[in-house]
């Protein structure tokens, strides 16, 4: 294997073993390719439910992390809006189609034909498709973004994942001041939607099933929290909320008791996806609150480049945690074991 064309990766091998160094094939390259050196990349829990199998079969060896962030080093002819030396970063998802009618549309994410991810997938021309957890990345440049000059490589490397996955859906559902938007889960992905909704000018809400994370979320920006397992406290927020951003929540989730808190015309978003299913809901439930039930997958790449514009101008910054790449595993371990406040971030 040609030193130019491969790389070196922490692969998952299986469910249960730990991740192994592996030099592995870059993809093929073309001239709408890029290259990077590997600075950072965030740790998703897709990439625990994709070591684990959970939801679905893992194409072994399998490189995960598709929050990546790294120093450009190689541009094909067709690539105008990086240049080698760039800081850029890669996403969830690598490529598209570009034919179908969502790509023409804008919403790539929603592509219909092939949509490469950046791990556990293939390329349109076969190639395995390895993420982040590694020391190079090569793939389309259109799925690649520049990274803000005054923004560091750790701090962005989780907007391309975590950070576009709730700045979306809270931008299309137009949150703005007069917006109050609660948010459910305070972790990974709840943390980001607390700091989106309040730079957007919301009253926010943290909302968990206990007290225990009510200090930290008035400190990441909430103006009030509700503890959702507290009977009084739900029925002071009956129909008070304009939005409700779910990032997590339990089995015993139930639609009525949620779908009450949120006024006429309000919005549900869902962005959590867990290894269960959600409940069944009775007709009349969402009949009778008016209410908009939505989902949202990653984001566009316009909407990818328009969150770093908005998080630049708004100095929106998450919360990281950083470990050596040579202490990937033990990242996961502390990942596992609930550690994060709220992101941890590999580096090379």
């Amino acid at each position: 294997m040609s030193a130019t064309d491969s790389f070196t990766g922490w692969a998952a091998t299986s469910t249960t073993a730990p991740l192994e160094q592996k030099e592995l094939k870059l993809r093929a390259w073309d001239e709408d390719c890029i290259e990077m050196d590997i600075t950072h990349c965030g740790i998703c829990g897709s990439d625990e439910h994709t070591i684990k199998e959970s939801w679905g079969p893992t194409m072994y060896p399998c490189v995960v992390g598709h929050e990546i962030v790294g120093k450009v080093t190689k541009v094909g002819k067709n690539v105008t809006h990086l240049k080698v030396g760039d800081l850029a970063g890669i996403g969830a998802q690598s490529g598209s189609c570009h034919e179908c009618e969502n790509c023409k549309q804008g919403i790539e994410n929603l592509c219909t034909g092939h949509s490469t991810l950046t791990y556990n997938s293939k390329w349109a021309n076969g190639d395995m498709a390895y993420g982040g957890y590694a020391d190079k990345w090569r793939g389309d440049s259109r799925f690649a973004f520049k990274v803000p000059d005054n923004m560091p490589g750790e701090v962005a490397a989780t907007f391309f994942c975590g950070g576009v996955t709730t700045y979306a859906p809270l931008k299309r559902a137009n949150v703005n001041e007069k917006s109050v938007v609660g948010v459910m889960g305070i972790g990974g992905l709840g943390h980001y939607g607390i700091l989106w909704a309040k730079a957007m000018g919301a009253k926010v809400v943290g909302m968990s099933h206990s007290d225990r994370k009510r200090e930290v979320a008035l400190e990441l920006g909430c103006d009030e929290y509700l503890v959702t397992s507290d009977a009084d406290q739900m029925a002071k927020y009956q129909r008070k909320f304009t939005h409700i951003l779910c990032t997590g929540t339990s089995p015993d989730f139930q639609w009525a008791t949620y779908l009450a808190l949120i006024r006429p015309n309000g919005h549900f978003i869902n962005v959590s996806a867990p290894d269960w299913d959600f409940p069944g809901m009775n007709a009349m439930t969402l009949i009778f609150n008016q209410v908009s039930i939505v989902g949202s997958l990653i984001g566009s790449p316009n909407e990818i480049r328009d969150m770093l514009e908005f998080a630049d101008k708004h100095n929106v910054r998450p919360w990281i945690q950083k470990y050596p790449m040579k202490d990937v595993n033990k990242a996961l371990e502390d990942f596992r074991a609930g550690k994060p406040r709220f992101r941890f971030v590999l580096e090379n």
